[in-house]
């Protein structure tokens, strides 16, 4: 299991204030031979006519010496987890980004 970030019971906990639902902790993500985990899934009902939103939640601090390097470093974690989670779950994942 991945090292948890100084932030994720900060993060978790305000989204469970705001109504969402946690629904993985992690969330397993699989991309070819590797095993990936996104630190939170998390899902909110709306509304029954509109249906649910869904969000995956990397949590990241950059508390390291060079923020640089932790962005491009977090930048390429984006990619990946992006590419497997479009794969994973590619009958309700919309695309809302560039």
């Amino acid at each position: 299991m991945p090292a948890k970030d100084a932030f994720h019971t900060i993060v978790k906990t305000a989204l469970q204030k705001d109504k969402w639902q946690i629904t993985h902790d992690p969330y397993p993500l699989v991309a070819g031979s590797f095993n990936l985990a996104i630190d939170l899934g998390a899902q909110k009902v709306i509304a029954a006519e509109r249906g649910e939103h869904k969000i995956a939640v990397e949590i990241k601090s950059f508390l390291g010496p060079s923020n640089i390097s932790e962005f491009y470093g977090a930048l390429g974690q984006f990619l990946a987890y992006r590419a497997a989670l479009q794969v994973q779950e590619s009958d309700c994942l919309r695309q809302s980004y560039a």
